[in-house]
């Protein structure tokens, strides 16, 4: 009697999920988001007031406020209408171009030599002729500063060979962007018709984008290349030792024009780039970022109606940013999970492991809000996996967070991962079998309880 009750013990421990064993680990498992470990609530918020988008008074077409790291729209005005954007179209052919140079396809000190579609450029220019050697250097001084839209066809001819194909190469980047109404039909903003005639795409569309795709591709820039400031900031730049005055940067409302007579009412502490636009079909067009107490902002302003309202207006959006939000971190990193401090473990020496995330969390709150109202949901990865030994740092789930600013529609969420705060040592097998013994006894008696 004895020897056929220990075999039986023995091959229930042998089982890897016994029956004890697995409705002891499926508890936990409903953690998962849909159910009560969902939208727990960590905090209540402290409310502030966030002035009206209308309050501004914005003369503006559209016009968009972005904060890149979060990703979150803190104002919204026609932002997703697509609109010429003229020579603001230069930021992705920035963007390409550094690229090539980032991947070895070119290099900044290369030697470009100017073809004829560049030579024929109108409106902002350098007067390149054709056969002229430039660095891929200058003639992106030359774009970034001046926005010389015979420096841009040059370098796009350089990266794939015509601007035709460069610019097939900006509307697949627009795409896997995120870019939503971006289409582009050269590489400087130009309209169609002001393009030379023997290079004008057999198409009768126009360069278009929104305020939001515009802040996208800013966003993508200051994150991919945050070095983009060693051309942004440049105020002059003479291009030729012959020129008789040097190029001077569009964007008056860099920081470091507060002391240029000219541009000082205009100058703006932190902002650093990026990119100003104009035609007649576009009015005045601007992306500018700046960055102030550890923050930065992405402001898009288009269809200004002159080029000082065009900064002014853009001063009201980024005060709007800076004077009202800030960026707080809201769950430090090695953070326990309120209902979720440890997960179960199969064949541990313990039961169950603690469990912690592996990163912070940051969004951008409302300025002075002391505890930010964040929402969790859980997901723990299927308890037949949690199988011991498992190492210390180990993925055994993930935690998405989410918080909404009131007034704004865009919820922010960031998902951490939830990971093993110390190792779970496997049992040795005289505990497992202890163990199982008192499980099944446990559920034998349980059992007979039950019928009475």
């Amino acid at each position: 009697m004895k020897t056929a009750t220990v075999g039986l013990l023995l091959n229930m421990l042998a089982s890897p999920v016994n029956s004890a064993l697995a409705e002891a680990v499926k508890t936990p498992a409903t953690t998962e988001s849909g159910t009560a470990a969902a939208n727990k609530t960590t905090a209540k918020a402290t409310a502030v007031k966030i002035p009206s988008v209308e309050s501004l008074g914005l003369n503006l077409k559209s016009a968009v406020l972005l904060e890149p790291t979060t990703g979150e729209v803190l104002l919204s005005l026609n932002a997703d209408v697509p609109l010429p954007p003229a020579s603001m179209t230069k930021m992705m052919t920035e963007y390409l171009v550094t690229e090539a140079v980032n991947k070895g396809q070119l290099s900044w000190d290369q030697k470009v030599v100017v073809q004829e579609n560049a030579s024929k450029q109108i409106g902002s220019r350098i007067f390149l002729a054709q056969g002229d050697e430039h660095t891929v250097k200058e003639l992106y001084i030359a774009m970034a500063v001046g926005s010389a839209n015979d420096a841009t066809v040059a370098l796009a001819e350089e990266v794939a060979g015509s601007e035709q194909e460069f610019v097939a190469l900006m509307n697949e980047t627009a795409q896997k962007m995120g870019m939503k109404t971006a289409y582009f039909i050269n590489s400087t903003g130009l309209n169609r018709a002001d393009m030379p005639a023997k290079f004008q795409p057999d198409t009768d569309r126009e360069t278009v984008m929104s305020a939001m795709d515009a802040a996208i591709l800013a966003k993508h820039i200051v994150t991919d290349h945050p070095d983009f400031t060693d051309f942004t900031t440049i105020q002059s730049y003479k291009f030729r030792e012959r020129d008789k005055a040097p190029m001077v940067n569009y964007n008056w409302m860099l920081e470091s024009n507060k002391n240029v007579t000219n541009f000082k009412a205009y100058a703006y502490p932190g902002l650093d780039g990026l990119k100003t636009g104009h035609t007649n079909n576009a009015g005045n067009c601007f992306t500018g970022t700046a960055v102030r107490d550890g923050m930065r902002l992405i402001s898009v302003v288009m269809g200004a109606d002159s080029e000082p309202h065009r900064f002014t207006e853009t001063k009201k959006v980024l005060d709007f940013g800076f004077n009202n939000f800030e960026v707080k971190q809201v769950v430090a990193p090695k953070a326990v999970i309120a209902g979720n401090e440890t997960v179960p473990v199969l064949k541990g020496k313990n039961k169950s492991v603690p469990i912690v995330t592996d990163a912070g969390v940051t969004f951008i709150v409302p300025k002075g809000t002391a505890t930010p109202q964040i929402k969790t949901a859980v997901v723990i990865n299927d308890p037949a996996t949690l199988v011991a030994p498992i190492a210390g740092a180990s993925k055994v789930g993930k935690v998405t967070y989410s918080y909404q600013v009131e007034g704004i529609t865009q919820v922010q969420e960031k998902t951490v991962n939830l990971i093993t705060a110390e190792e779970a040592e496997k049992a040795g097998w005289f505990k497992l079998l202890m163990r199982a013994i008192g499980e099944f006894f446990g559920d034998l008696f349980k059992g007979i309880k039950n019928l009475f």
